[in-house]
């Protein structure tokens, strides 16, 4: 089936609701899933996508380890497309992007003053 590109300029935000975790390929051995373009690891994202007065969180697979990606940030993602899917009767939609990238400094996220500030 095609692959349908998603305009997440149309997004009012994107935000990190599920860390990036490496991908099996076989949950008996633990082999995990590599990208067969670039051999890198696939990670998974849960990714918070909102717009308007909706948000829908949706797990995103991207080539290679997003760097600084953390829960609650928010991320820029570099050309995401939808992929329907149907096997032995299931179905449904795979997210896949190019990249995956935050928006904060990880200077920011890990600075004294803002971890406990006001307390």
């Amino acid at each position: 089936m095609a692959s349908l590109p998603i305009d997440t300029a149309k997004f009012t935000g994107i935000i990190c609701a599920v860390p990036p975790a490496p991908r099996l390929a076989n949950r008996e051995t633990g082999q995990l899933r590599v990208d067969r373009d670039t051999g890198k690891t696939v990670y998974q994202v849960g990714l918070c996508l909102m717009a308007g007065s909706s948000a829908d969180v949706v797990n995103v697979s991207v080539a290679g380890e997003p760097a600084g990606v953390q829960l609650g940030m928010p991320v820029a993602v570099r050309d995401l497309v939808a992929t329907p899917w149907e096997n032995e009767g299931r179905h449904g939609i795979a997210f896949r992007a190019a990249e995956i990238k935050s928006l904060s400094s990880p200077a920011s996220s890990t600075s004294p003053a803002g971890k406990g500030a006001g307390q």
